[in-house]
């Protein structure tokens, strides 16, 4: 049996697991040899182990095997338990020394405070000597507590070292290991160098996004966020991202139909609510402050490259490679990797629901004109440099088209006012009817022209005995389905407004309940 000294030279990160390869070199005389590869992830696939590499050698086969790993001795690991209850002992004791130093510093404050007016009435003699006795008393101190800081430190080192024996000692304490024997037949003396890969779960990388909006449009920055728990650390070396499948946020707002019914409704299950925008309190949208008067323009500088990562794409997946080796140990840390950052086309609108919430949301509509099919993540919401929030940014592949809420705009005002609700217990034919209007007003105080989709609806009567008319809709709305979602588009200028008018009628039986109604 011959150990084979392997390091992990590459490893491919899957969204829940990855393949990991070792290299190792060696050289072998003429014959039949058995080549160890140990200690490997416990929870390796046996089924996904694979041997290759060069050499004048054939690979007769590789199977995995368990061993049991001899423990560490008793005796050892408490020498070491003792060594770090007496390292404990002695900064216990150096920092009761330093509270006795600083009760003493203490006592020759209030002792100069309490001779200050014997001595105004001493001699010259008397006096420097009072001096010199306190400048020595405080030296003293000084240089106590600059010693026991060295040993202190020293200390701190020591237990640290030792606890970090105690660990390696706990680990090697496992019973078992695995350890891959790989069987090779050489028909003459070779040197031979050979890679074992193989599969583990507790790895796994996920997407994360920036998506800044500026003047030029929509710029969008994939991140990789790898993690792993296989039990080896990964050294630096080559990483690959693939998106092969081996085995809170913000929505553009939308209106669910509006129902009237004769039957009363069950009761609601409580559900969360979805985590807003936070923006602060400030408008995030406000312009940048422009230079001082006077002031002579800044020449532009030269924005910074990014190293982007080298994409292969394949069948059904891509495989993405960052430009400098990264070190990932196995303690579940996420590492963060930019893979690539687009340069987007967008058309900027507001939309609101006023009747949900007296807010405009900035939209953007948006088309995905790169290479890259975007796996869903979270995605980091900038206008120019300031941060607005985030959402939720679902698969995106290319060529497809996608609405990206991009928070609130506050320089764009809603108002939903009631204006008018009449209410009748009988007309002719005993039917009770009741109306209502409202008034939408939506202004822009930007500096620029926007359109703004505005949404409401008209309730839905589920009865025939309940009628629903509408009285009034100014002007009428560009769309409207059968589940009475109204949408109206308008245009607005700068510093403009417009008044949108709704209205409609509820006729019912006298004496009928109608259940959803508005207060």
């Amino acid at each position: 049996m011959v150990d084979l000294e392997t390091t992990i030279a590459a490893v491919t990160v899957y969204p829940d697991r990855a393949r990991v390869t070792r290299s190792g070199t060696t050289t072998l005389a003429a014959g039949e040899h058995h080549l160890r590869v140990s200690p490997l992830p416990l929870e390796l696939l046996r089924d996904s182990i694979r041997v290759a590499g060069r050499g004048e050698v054939t690979v007769l086969g590789v199977d995995i095997v368990t061993e049991r790993q001899p423990e560490a001795g008793d005796e050892e690991i408490a020498a070491l338990t003792a060594r770090r209850d007496e390292v404990d002992t002695a900064l216990a004791e150096l920092a009761d020394a330093d509270k006795a130093a600083d009760a003493r510093v203490e006592f020759l404050q209030r002792l100069v405070h309490k001779s200050a007016g014997a001595l105004a009435k001493a001699s010259d003699e008397r006096v420097q000597a009072f001096g010199d006795s306190l400048e020595a008393q405080y030296a003293t101190v000084h240089a106590g507590r600059r010693d026991r800081a060295r040993l202190r430190q020293d200390k701190i080192r020591e237990k640290n070292a030792l606890e970090r024996r105690l660990a390696d000692l706990g680990r090697k304490n496992r019973p078992d290991i695995r350890s891959a024997i790989i069987t090779v037949d050489a028909a003459q003396p070779a040197a031979v160098e050979l890679e074992l890969s193989y599969v583990v779960p507790g790895a796994k990388w996920s997407s994360s996004y920036d998506l800044r909006i500026d003047d030029k449009g929509l710029n969008l920055r994939w991140f990789g966020l790898v993690s792993q728990q296989t039990g080896e650390d990964w050294p630096e070396c080559r990483l690959e991202l693939s998106t092969a499948r081996p085995a809170v946020a913000l929505d553009v707002p939308e209106l669910d139909p509006w129902y009237l019914s004769t039957t009363p409704p069950e009761p609601k299950r409580s559900v969360r609510r979805r985590a807003s925008m936070d923006h602060g309190g400030e408008n995030p949208f406000a312009v940048a402050a422009s230079a001082p008067a006077g002031a002579p323009p800044l020449p532009p500088a030269a924005p910074v490259r990014e190293a982007v990562s080298t994409v292969e794409h394949g069948a059904t997946a891509a495989t993405y490679t960052p430009r400098r080796p990264v070190a990932i140990a196995s303690d579940g840390s996420e590492h963060r990797t930019l893979l690539t950052a687009v340069d987007l086309e967008a058309d900027l609108d507001h939309v609101t629901a006023p009747l949900r919430s007296p807010e405009a949301i900035l939209r953007a509509t948006a088309r995905n004109t790169s290479e890259h099919t975007l796996p869903r993540g979270r995605a980091s919401l900038f206008n120019h440099s300031e941060y607005v929030g985030a959402t939720l940014l679902d698969i995106w592949a290319p060529g497809e088209e996608r609405e990206l809420a991009l928070g609130v705009d506050d320089r764009i005002r809603v108002e939903r006012e009631l204006q008018r609700r009449n209410a009748s217990k009988s007309t002719l034919g005993s039917t009770h009817r009741t109306e209502w209007e409202y008034t939408i007003t939506v202004a822009n105080h930007g500096a620029r022209p926007t359109t703004v989709t505005v949404l409401d609806r008209l309730p839905v009567a589920r009865d025939t005995a309940v009628t629903v008319k509408e009285t009034v809709l100014k002007p009428p709305p560009a769309e409207r389905d059968e589940l009475g979602i109204l949408t109206w588009k308008q245009d607005l200028a700068p510093q403009a407004a417009t008044t949108i008018t709704l209205g409609y009628r509820v006729e019912a039986p006298k004496g009928v309940t109608i259940f959803g109604l508005p207060d």
